[in-house]
């Protein structure tokens, strides 16, 4: 693969890459654009699985070349139209969250941060072995 081909799968890749950096920030904002790069992607990709660009998928018409596949173009337009339905409903989420809270900030979960500590504390308990749960303060197992 040379030439605009390998463009496109470097082009995909930034665009995926940048978008799920993006997805995993705390800003609602960002996870908009991060979701709205990850839609481009995956426009790219269908792109790239049309192929080669081909006489137009008439019945009847005779060209030079092989027949395109209409496929990749029908899934690229469905999926550009679902991108716009959904990026415009997480635009009104932030919208509303904006109002509701003043910022576009996503706040800590609670039960997170309970989980969290749960988990800091068990990681930094001594490890015992069955011997000493068995008798405690008894250094030599017996």
């Amino acid at each position: 693969m040379t030439g605009p081909g390998l463009v496109l799968v470097v082009a995909v890749a930034v665009l995926f890459a940048a978008g799920f950096d993006l997805l995993m920030q705390r800003s609602l904002i960002r996870i908009v654009v991060g979701f709205t790069l990850l839609g481009h992607g995956a426009n790219l990709v269908l792109l790239l699985a049309g192929g080669r660009a081909g006489t137009p998928p008439l019945l009847g018409s005779k060209g030079p070349g092989r027949m395109v596949d209409p496929f990749p173009q029908a899934m690229a337009l469905t999926a550009i139209v679902i991108t716009f339905g959904v990026t415009a409903f997480l635009l009104a989420l932030a919208y509303r969250s904006r109002q509701l809270s003043g910022g576009d900030e996503v706040p800590d979960d609670v039960e997170d941060r309970r989980i969290g500590a749960e988990r800091r504390r068990r990681d930094e308990a001594p490890a015992t072995t069955p011997l000493e749960e068995e008798h405690p303060g008894r250094e030599d197992g017996a």
